[in-house]
């Protein structure tokens, strides 16, 4: 797809930079005028990516997390959340609702279940000792849609699973 627009941060893995990555995220989504629940899904999106990769991939290490946010050609919002830490040793599993690998943590196990809720798609890769990458995608309907009342088509929320 046909980029618009984009921006990168690169930012340390510490609990106080998961609202600094929402709100990016959220200001980057608005070039798009979005309505008020499409930013809440934005960002909690973001909220539950950052946070894992917070609490999964540097265990008692703070490494870097990087953020590209994308506006594609169709109104298409595109975030990608990638670590370089210790990875995912099986994505399918990891991304079943209520698996974590933090249980001591009192952790729900639902983030990739959370992305999923709110975006359109959501596409994680990488491995053990490879970092974890993830993708999502949310369509942002035109104001006039909204307006008018009109519902998503039924094929703009089929979620995507993709694990190598």
């Amino acid at each position: 797809m046909e980029i618009e627009n984009e921006i990168r941060i690169v930012f340390p893995a510490k609990s106080c930079n998961e609202a600094m990555a929402r709100m990016t995220a959220a200001v980057v989504a608005s070039q798009l005028d979005p309505s008020a629940a499409e930013i809440i899904d934005i960002k909690t999106a973001v909220s539950e990516a950052v946070t894992n990769c917070i609490v999964h991939a540097y265990k008692d290490d703070i490494g870097k997390i990087e953020m590209t946010c994308r506006i594609l050609k169709g109104s298409i919002f595109y975030i990608k959340i990638k670590d370089s830490g210790c990875g995912i040793q099986d994505i399918k599993k990891a991304m079943e609702p209520l698996f974590t690998t933090a249980p001591d943590e009192e952790r729900a196990g639902l983030g990739f279940a959370v992305m999923e809720s709110f975006m359109d798609s959501v596409r994680v890769t990488g491995g053990p000792g490879k970092g974890t990458c993830v993708v999502m995608k949310k369509r942002i309907l035109p104001r006039t849609y909204r307006q008018a009342g009109c519902e998503r088509n039924g094929s703009d929320n089929a979620n995507e699973r993709t694990e190598q």
